[in-house]
């Protein structure tokens, strides 16, 4: 805005006008003449003091790409969605309608060719215009193109308050508009101002520059305009709201005959074309455009995580602001990992699965891919918005942390109990110590009080089983889920079977209770509020799965075991480019081959791969055409169920139950979905087919072939009940402690 203050002369009276307008004029002639010219001071200080001397006004323009619209890609270069505060796409002058560019000019400024960038004429017209009581600017294109150029670099520094309304120009501000129109005409074509100003101006508050105009209210390109469409359009830039033919259509008509007289006043149309366009009836078709993840055409959550992960990293930006900035003006063009082929089917999937859901339960699938990182879906039953179908309304994301590594939002609940699904790091832990997963342990053994003889290396391992010691803290004695499994078997039983006597008994037998810990390390797990806060597994009940883990986080911990080991950090980007094309970032893939052992994670698979033919996995109906892996899980309260799976290609999380709450408040019993009551739900019963189902519709556009055998499958094999030595029967480094940490005892064990 210009500044303020007592005005030297009133320029609402026709004196006023008079005086102005001279003095105007001859400022005109005196930049014409030559920029580099000393002038004289004019009619003392107009306004406030704005432009004492012509020669002190500057003289350069410079001219930034407009605000325009970021992209976000799937790895297939389909559409995603859309960010913008200023819907623009910059197009070529080749690839503007003839009859728009020669209606802009008609109107706007007929002698654009024929002057320097400011136009004495049009100057004396407006003159005559005004002082008759009329109204008639004197800007010519180039000008206008300048106080836009302006405008925009202002709004792009972030001061868009201080932008300029044609209304609010003091004198200093138009003898600054002139002087650098003319410049700028020594500067660029007449070719070139014409294509800047027709992509910077705005048509509308939903369509900035020719293109977006084009589409918001015809749904056509640029370059397809008509006569009757591209006088319309040219008719708008004079008084975008005012003539907005949505809501004012008579005005925006008469304004569009008015632009079509003067496209045949000046030759630019034949009488014929004329007649015919005046007759013509305004036909709209408002494509409306829709930014936003929330409006997203696919993967809106996952739109959700790339943005946040965007808005995170300095590269884009030294703030948050500068970041938001460089997305909503910089045209950036967003590449994921997203694979559509698989975001299509995963969605139907999660909607079919909580289709029928009064009580609004939560779904949800992601997927990664081994050896690589790459998230290639990420889908929930909820909508970002009402009235966007089936699913309550939710922005927060079932599926990621709840903030990275910095501590900055990534939109996330912060994960979920996963349950038993956290048994096979228990698994990953016994078989890296050389143990065979045909060992047999004392799965009988359901009290662990406060002085059992852990062997541990890294501290003391807190929490107790023993109904005895309930009164100093600890939990009553460990339970599976059912009765008939408290005896001694195998570690392989343990885990397809999902057994929780089982499992402690095997980190009874460990060495070194910490390779539990190193194991979740080495799959990347840690907990799902962020910061890459590392899991508590010194604490008993978190082996059962106790602590919130994010299904990302347990579908890349699987796509380890898939990929013999090998751990990847997640990447949603692959590439991010400038609005001239040029790549300014991306996620490269990182990934540590051996993170755990080859073997161990071979043998793991092996493990897990009679989960689904003869373990808790038999309950899922569906069966995989190709060689699979995984493992059920259910948290205490049966309100967080999970089936995290695997192929060689594919490593999914599949989640149903409470994403905010798992606690006892909510229990997963008597539960109402799709027409079918479940008088408690486990990980089999919903998100095992949910899994199962969708990887089969998945599974072949990747690879499905078989795992890779373990070469020690039969190592250290026993099949003998085990003596108290083989059970945990060691001398301790450190006692157990209380804890008031959760001391899990649910999970699907017990054949669930």
């Amino acid at each position: 805005m210009s500044t303020g203050g007592r005005k030297f002369l009133d320029t609402t009276t026709t004196l006023g006008k008079l005086v102005a307008f001279l003095g105007v004029s001859a400022i005109c002639g005196a930049l014409t003449a030559g920029l580099m010219t000393p002038t004289v001071a004019l009619v003392g200080a107009a306004t406030s003091g704005s432009a004492q001397f012509v020669d002190s006004l500057p003289s350069e323009l410079t001219v930034n790409p407009p605000g325009q619209v970021t992209r976000i890609l799937a790895a297939d270069g389909s559409q995603i969605a859309t960010l913008f505060n200023e819907n623009r796409t910059d197009v070529t002058l080749q690839q503007i309608a003839p009859a728009m560019r020669n209606a802009i000019v008609a109107v706007e400024d007929y002698r654009f060719y024929e002057h320097g960038g400011v136009d004495p004429v049009g100057i004396l017209r407006a003159l005559a215009s005004n002082v008759g009581g009329g109204h008639q600017g004197a800007s010519t294109l180039t000008q206008q193109y300048v106080t836009n150029v302006l405008n925009e670099n202002l709004i792009a520094q972030g001061q868009g308050a201080n932008v300029v309304l044609n209304g609010d120009k003091g004198v200093g501000d138009k003898l600054r508009e002139m002087k650098l129109a003319i410049s700028l005409e020594q500067q660029m074509s007449k070719d070139q101002i014409l294509q800047g100003y027709l992509n910077i101006v705005p048509f509308s508050g939903n369509a900035y520059g020719i293109q977006a105009a084009s589409q918001y209210f015809f749904s056509e390109d640029a370059k397809d305009l008509t006569i009757p469409q591209a006088a319309l359009l040219a008719g708008l830039v004079n008084g975008p709201g005012y003539y907005d033919p949505v809501a004012h259509p008579d005005r925006a008509v008469s304004r569009r005959n008015l632009v079509l007289d003067a496209m045949l006043k000046h030759g630019y149309i034949t009488a014929a074309q004329h007649d015919s366009a005046v007759k013509t009836p305004l036909k709209l078709s408002i494509n409306p455009p829709e930014q936003g993840c929330a409006y997203a055409s696919q993967a809106p959550y996952f739109c959700d995580y790339v943005l946040h992960e965007i808005l995170n990293d300095p590269a884009y930006g030294s703030s948050p602001e500068d970041r938001l900035r460089t997305v909503q003006r910089g045209g950036l063009t967003i590449k994921t990992t997203l694979d559509p082929r698989l975001q299509g089917p995963a969605q139907s999937q999660v909607d079919a699965t909580a289709g029928a859901n009064p009580d609004d339960w939560g779904a949800s699938l992601v997927t990664v891919q081994p050896g690589t990182g790459k998230i290639l879906t990420m889908a929930q039953n909820s909508r970002m918005l009402s009235g966007q179908g089936s699913g309550f309304v939710t922005t927060y994301n079932f599926n990621v942390d709840k903030t990275d590594s910095g501590g900055n939002s990534l939109g996330g609940v912060g994960g979920m109990q996963p349950g038993s699904t956290m048994k096979p790091v228990t698994l990953a832990a016994w078989l890296s110590e050389g143990k065979s997963a045909d060992q047999y342990v004392d799965a009988s053994r359901r009290v662990y009080p406060l002085n059992y003889p852990w062997k541990s290396t890294c501290g003391a391992v807190t929490g107790a089983y023993d109904d005895a010691e309930v009164g100093l803290g600890t939990a009553p004695d460990l339970q599976n889920d059912e009765d008939g499994f408290y005896h001694p078997m195998s570690v392989r039983q343990g885990i397809y079977d999902s057994i929780n006597t089982a499992t402690f008994a095997s980190a009874a037998g460990l060495n070194d209770f910490c390779d539990i810990q190193r194991a979740a390390d080495a799959l990347g797990m840690h907990n799902g509020s962020g910061k890459n806060q590392k899991l508590g597994l010194n604490t008993l009940g978190n082996l059962l799965g106790g602590e919130n883990v994010a299904p990302l986080t347990m579908a890349n911990a699987f796509a380890t075991f898939a990929s013999n080991g090998s751990y990847c950090t997640p990447i949603s980007i692959t590439e991010v480019d400038d609005a001239q094309g040029k790549k300014i970032g991306g996620q490269s893939q990182k990934c540590t081959a051996g993170a755990l052992q080859p073997e161990v994670a071979k043998e793991a698979t092996n493990v897990l791969q009679d989960v689904l033919s003869k373990g808790s996995g038999l309950l899922i109906p569906d069966k995989l055409s190709a060689p699979a892996a995984a493992k059920t899980g259910t948290n205490q309260f049966n309100n967080q169920t999970w089936v995290v799976g695997y192929t060689r290609g594919l490593a999914t999380a599949s989640f149903f139950g409470d994403p905010f709450n798992g606690s006892e408040a909510r229990l997963g019993r008597n539960v109402y979905v799709n027409g079918i009551l479940y008088p408690v739900i486990d990980g089999a019963y919903i998100a095992g087919p949910q899994w199962a189902q969708y990887m089969q519709k998945a599974l072949g556009f990747y690879d499905h072939g078989q795992f890779d055998a373990p070469e020690n499958q039969n190592r250290n094999q026993n099949t003998q009940s085990p003596s108290p030595s083989d059970t945990g029967g060691a001398q301790p480094s450190t006692g157990s402690q209380p804890s008031n940490g959760n001391q899990n005892t649910g999970g699907d064990q017990g054949g669930h």
